[in-house]
């Protein structure tokens, strides 16, 4: 399968990523994307954006190299409600929201809290991606979790970072195993994403492929084949970019 383009990926203005939003692009041309997404950090991040960093993004080229710019956001859920760090002026803006847990922004919560704050934050009309929903010091139902994302229209990330050994969640490739077969079984969305900190690994995708031919995931339900699919997680017309 081809993947066209990567959403997830952090520049130094995250405060703890490498590379410049340039060397990040220029990798994704590089790795022949059709389209390129940033989404820093929002600003409970420590070191990381304040909401003026993204009331800014029409000076960035919508086109680089003949690669579409996708300008977005990495938002923290800050309860259990699904609040997030961001304010919808701010995300009205924007061309993509993921929304994710961070343990350093929200201490991780019962099964039942932990999915309280996903149900909330899909509410949300510029929540379009779940970001990796695997992280094992959250506990959530993936049934639960896949029927409703179904439901509404929001796609799980199958997060590419979190499939590595080295990553800090627990149990990320168990977990994105478990979130897979769930969305299989209730036909939800997934969305690969690099979360990618340093340039070199924008659009790398092995450890996503290997686990979508692994447990014979069907491709119709991954968006990242399709520009057309894309439309579904922007809350923007590419048309009018």
């Amino acid at each position: 399968m081809k993947y066209l383009f990567d959403l997830h990926t952090h520049t130094i203005a995250s405060g703890h990523a490498y590379s410049t939003l340039k060397e990040n692009m220029e990798e994704a041309v590089a790795k022949g994307l059709s389209a390129y997404g940033f989404s820093d950090h929002s600003e409970a991040v420590p070191g990381s954006c304040k909401n003026i960093y993204f009331m800014n993004f029409k000076v960035i080229p919508r086109n680089y190299k003949g690669v579409l710019i996708l300008r977005g956001v990495e938002a923290n859920i800050m309860d259990f409600k699904g609040n997030l760090d961001v304010d919808e002026n701010v995300l009205k803006r924007l061309d993509y929201v993921i929304a994710s847990l961070h343990t350093i922004c929200i201490d991780p919560g019962s099964l039942d809290e932990n999915m309280n704050a996903y149900f909330g934050v899909m509410a949300n009309p510029y929540v379009k991606i779940i970001g990796h929903p695997d992280d094992g010091r959250y506990p959530i139902d993936h049934d639960a979790l896949a029927k409703e994302a179904a439901k509404i229209g929001v796609a799980l990330e199958l997060n590419n970072s979190s499939l590595n050994p080295r990553s800090a969640r627990v149990g990320g490739r168990e977990n994105a195993a478990k979130m897979l077969s769930a969305a299989k079984k209730y036909g939800t969305y997934v969305v690969c994403n690099t979360d990618s900190h340093y340039a070199d690994y924008v659009g790398d995708f092995k450890n996503c492929d290997s686990l979508l031919k692994e447990l014979d995931f069907p491709e119709e339900l991954v968006l990242n084949n399709s520009m057309e699919k894309l439309k579904l997680i922007l809350n923007k017309d590419i048309e009018e970019m």
